[in-house]
């Protein structure tokens, strides 16, 4: 690509921007490849798909951890495709929250944005409990034989705050810095999965390929006391979608961070549908060679949520390759709750810049030396600190990004179901055509059934997650923020009316510049 036609790019996107009533603030500086990896690392299979895995194989075994992945990968890919869509249409930093407020109405996205927001911040906060707990047992205990034992909440919180706050201080110092992070995030994770995948399959005592289609029914005892015993098949196969759904989730991250994207109605569409994709596969295989991989399935699932840990402590390959692993998926869970910190900044950005938070001046200002929005990025650190508070679960963490997060992609899928033809005529090079509605009405009774399972024991304590913020919505709504929440600018005289706010934003960035 020429500079002259990179700029040409660069002036469309800005234009874009502008026809939507924004300044461009944020640094472009992502091509295609940067924008695929904030969403492929926030997905990170060797997050989720490691730290999660007992979710669905203390269910079932073998068939709710494969079959529930495929059939929850399928299904994460159809609600992208519709994300997609309109991401091509409208790419800003506050994606979902401007969609829906452009689809649905000022409420409707005000909804969106608390859903999305609280999602995110599950996000960063179970990664990095994630972080926390893998730390310990691969790298403290079986490389360095520490016995954490005894360690608790008091210990996991602090962890917790220094691994946080080195997040902030990296999504501070500016796009640059973060965009090469995790530009080398992608790659790692690929790497790693594959070298995880070959040494599982190295140890593969005998190829049973038929192994990974059993379904048993590990929950209560059987599988450690992850689930509670059932007798229901299909309730077991609900909570199992759980696995795919948390793991192959935060991918709106290529939207948030539209803005700094080059070429976004093109780019941002692929990173979301590319990372999607390429986590389903490789995940599907990385957790296939779990399974082959188990001396005895059985006395695997009794582990519980110790079952990867043993599995890999056991696996007849070097000390040294090992260590290489366990460092290598404790940095991609590093990195993955990074890419979370800054998709969520940008969310707040996004949403103080339309006056949606308290200290929304404060939140929407933009750092002019680093170029990122240096308070929001502290939002953000000091919010999902606070989640890991009231939740010390992993699992609850984990479940509430799923459900939050799903609940805010249908919403502005469910208002373009109704909106398309209609008041949304304008649209951007990615089209879904025919399929539009039908991926639309799919993803609406998805998440429909997420809600329903993720209310379920063990994880009704989201129950309080969920009564709670709707009250509180309801309440701040009607009292407050139905007559002083002013919403993204929509119609042609609110965008206009910000042209001089939108000169005079851009002229002190470049004087900060020169």
């Amino acid at each position: 690509m020429t500079d002259r036609t990179e700029q040409a790019i660069l002036d469309a996107d800005t234009a874009t921007l502008h026809r939507m009533g924004y300044a461009q603030e944020l640094s472009r500086r992502m091509h295609g490849f940067s924008n695929f990896a904030v969403s492929f690392s926030i997905i990170c299979i060797l997050a989720g798909g490691i730290t999660a895995f007992q979710s669905a194989y203390s269910g079932g075994g073998a068939f709710t951890a494969v079959v529930g992945w495929a059939v929850g990968g399928i299904f994460a890919l159809i609600v992208g495709c519709s994300m997609a869509q309109i991401a091509s249409a409208y790419p800003t930093a506050g994606g979902l929250y401007h969609w829906s407020s452009i689809l649905g109405g000022r409420a409707w996205g005000w909804v969106t944005a608390w859903f999305n927001l609280l999602g995110l911040i599950f996000v960063v906060a179970s990664v990095n409990v994630g972080v926390y707990s893998l730390f310990n047992g691969l790298i403290l205990g079986n490389i360095f034989g520490v016995n954490t034992s005894s360690w608790g909440y008091e210990q996991q919180t602090i962890a917790v705050v220094l691994i946080t706050g080195a997040q902030g201080l990296l999504n501070h110092f500016g796009i640059k810095t973060t965009t090469k992070l995790i530009d080398f995030s992608g790659y790692l994770i690929l790497v790693i999965a594959a070298l995880l995948t070959g040494t599982m399959l190295y140890s593969v005592q005998h190829f049973d390929l038929s192994r990974l289609f059993v379904f048993t029914n590990f929950t209560g005892t059987a599988g450690g006391g992850v689930l509670p015993h059932s007798s229901s098949h299909l309730y077991i196969f609900g909570l199992a979608l759980l696995y795919p759904l948390y793991t192959i989730t935060g991918f709106d991250g290529s939207a948030h961070t539209s803005e700094e994207t080059i070429d976004a109605r093109r780019n941002v569409p692929r990173g979301i549908l590319n990372a999607i994709f390429w986590s389903g596969v490789c995940g599907l295989v990385m957790l296939s060679s779990f399974i082959l991989a188990m001396p005895d399935p059985v006395k695997a699932a009794a582990d519980g949520s110790n079952v990867i840990f043993n599995l890999m402590a056991s696996l007849p390959v070097s000390a040294a390759l090992k260590d290489v692993l366990y460092i290598g998926i404790v940095l991609a869970n590093f990195l993955c709750a990074l890419a979370g910190v800054t998709s969520t900044s940008r969310m707040v950005y996004a949403f103080a810049r339309d006056g949606g938070l308290p200290a929304s001046k404060l939140l929407k200002q933009v750092d002019h030396r680093h170029r990122s929005p240096v308070y929001a990025i502290w939002a953000t650190v000091l919010l999902s600190i606070a989640a890991t508070l009231y939740s010390p679960a992993f699992a609850a963490l984990a479940v509430g990004c799923a459900m939050f997060l799903y609940i805010s992609y249908s919403m502005p899928i469910l208002a373009g179901l109704f909106a398309e033809g209609k008041n949304w005529t304008e649209f951007g090079p990615f089209r879904l055509g025919a399929l539009s509605k039908p991926f639309a009405a799919i993803t609406v009774l998805g998440a429909l059934l997420i809600i329903y399972v993720g209310t379920r024991p063990p994880y009704d304590i989201l129950d309080n997650y969920l009564i709670g913020l709707l009250v509180l919505l309801a309440i701040i709504w009607f009292g407050v923020a139905r007559t002083r929440f002013p919403g993204p600018p929509i119609n042609a005289a609110e965008i206009a009316a910000r042209a001089a706010e939108i000169r005079k934003e851009e002229a002190a960035l470049k004087d900060a510049v020169d």
